[in-house]
């Protein structure tokens, strides 16, 4: 015992850091354990989920097949055609919501369509319709099996980036990138926002349409793979991604015939837009998390969407449901005189990025990416390293150069997140709150835990009854 009082002491601490920071300031060296207590209130939900013997196999299922998911870009083509959508049929991002309950920037977005559809003459005849919901109505892009950036409005005439995985035989589709500022997804639709989609209709679709189909699939997933080891995170910057696009779909766009001008004007307006491949990164990433979906008992994330107003989440052992609550405005950077005022809340599909291991959960990638959303850059090697907390495996495609390259922590789990407290993070566009205005920065935010509570109480009600001690 005198032995073991002489030696020199080896301390542990786990909780509040006030212990541990005195005994730094006397060098004494100290261990400490980051350990939280389970979100208050989850403590029986938890036992329940944690008890289901199908939990473990399903997980490693569920994670499994998000790992072998591919994605291969196959054609370009006008949403009517993918998926049949008529006149006054729109799609928007997030959960399910009414025009009562809209953000600015979803009521913006649908007045954009609507007057790109010909539907109405002014704005205000088309903020009409919308809120009279005469011969219109519209649905979550996750409910037809994709997605849609921001406000992530698609309508009849817009086009489609069309994405199958070889691997599951199972396809997803995005909107194409109008770029950054005042444009539709952010709510803008001013007359040079509609000329812009028409545009894109009459001469970037068929173009690309046309490039695709000479050149063959595009391999999405090998392109992320490599943007990720050159400096993009996949959510708000895909420079690296962008210029590979381009260089693979270049030679087929000028040997296609069209017109050397309109092939100019395509080739100029994908070149300068850094985000345009984030409109490939994001249909990927949902073949990704559907290859994980409806696997009973799977505490798996497949989707965190949100629409401006509601953050949703759906879960692969509860399928289609819906667990949303109020959303976060993000903190960051803003744009000219625009300020957090100006700011609405979380709004897009575009977190789907997160939901595969990229966006916030891979700015170690990309510490460019912190003076765009703000932060610094230990904050970003911080954030990747804690995503893994909450995450069952590492995809070794998305391998991180920084982290000796570790893969992208994947497979957000309820059960994680409620156990430990930790909310993933995502970055992102920031919209204005007024429908119109367009986007006025870029930051940093969080899902509000109610969604990850509320999917595991429903979890514990779909668990089979606990086993009796014998």
């Amino acid at each position: 015992m005198t032995d073991l009082l002489g030696a020199e002491p080896r301390v542990v601490s786990a909780g509040v850091d006030l212990f541990a920071a005195a005994l730094a300031a006397q060098a004494v060296p100290v261990t400490t354990v980051d350990w939280r207590p389970p979100v208050a209130g989850t403590e029986d939900a938890l036992t329940r989920v944690l008890a289901d013997p199908r939990r473990p196999d399903a997980n490693a299922l569920a994670l499994s097949r998000m790992l072998e998911a591919g994605a291969e870009l196959v054609d370009v083509r006008p949403a009517r055609d993918v998926l049949g959508l008529e006149p006054g049929q729109f799609l928007h991002a997030g959960p399910p919501i009414t025009w009562e309950r809209a953000s600015g920037p979803l009521r913006g977005a649908l007045i954009g369509a609507a007057l790109f559809e010909g539907l109405a003459a002014t704005p205000s005849e088309a903020e009409a319709l919308l809120a009279a919901g005469d011969g219109v109505q519209w649905a979550p892009c996750h409910d037809r099996g994709g997605v849609g950036p921001m406000a992530g409005v698609v309508s009849p005439s817009m086009w489609l980036f069309e994405l199958r995985d070889p691997a599951h035989d199972r396809t997803a589709w995005c909107s194409l990138n109008e770029g950054l500022g005042t444009v539709l997804r952010y709510g803008a639709y001013g007359p040079d926002v509609i000329e812009r989609l028409r545009w894109m209709a009459s001469v970037l679709g068929p173009l690309l349409q046309t490039a695709v189909r000479r050149r063959g699939p595009v391999d999405v997933k090998a392109i992320v793979a490599q943007m990720v080891q050159m400096g993009d995170e996949g959510h708000n910057r895909n420079r690296a991604g962008t210029l590979m696009l381009l260089r693979d779909l270049l030679p087929a766009l000028v040997d296609s015939g069209a017109p050397s001008s309109d092939v100019a004007a395509a080739v100029e307006f994908v070149g300068g837009n850094d985000h345009f491949f984030l409109n490939l990164v994001m249909p990927a990433g949902k073949l990704q998390t559907a290859a994980a979906a409806d696997l009973p008992g799977s505490t798996v994330v497949t989707t965190m969407a949100r629409n401006g107003t509601d953050f949703g989440i759906q879960v692969s052992g509860t399928g289609s449901a819906w667990f949303t609550a109020p959303a976060n405005t993000p903190e960051g950077l803003y744009l000219g005189a625009y300020g957090p005022d100006d700011a609405n809340p979380d709004i897009g599909d575009s977190a789907i990025t997160e939901t595969i291991g990229l966006g916030g959960f891979a700015m170690a990638a990309a510490p460019a990416i912190v003076r765009f959303v703000g932060g610094s850059v230990p904050d970003a090697l911080a954030t990747s390293r804690l995503m893994y907390e909450i995450t069952l495996g590492e995809n070794p495609a998305y391998a991180i150069p920084i982290l000796e390259f570790r893969g992208a922590p994947t497979g957000i789990d309820v059960t994680l997140v409620a156990r430990t407290g930790v909310l993933p993070q995502i970055n992102t566009g920031i919209a204005g709150r007024v429908a119109g205005t367009g986007q006025v920065g870029a930051g940093l935010v969080q899902p509000p835990m109610d969604c990850f509570t509320s999917a595991l109480s429903a979890l514990a009600a779909a668990a089979p009854p606990l086993s009796a001690p014998e």
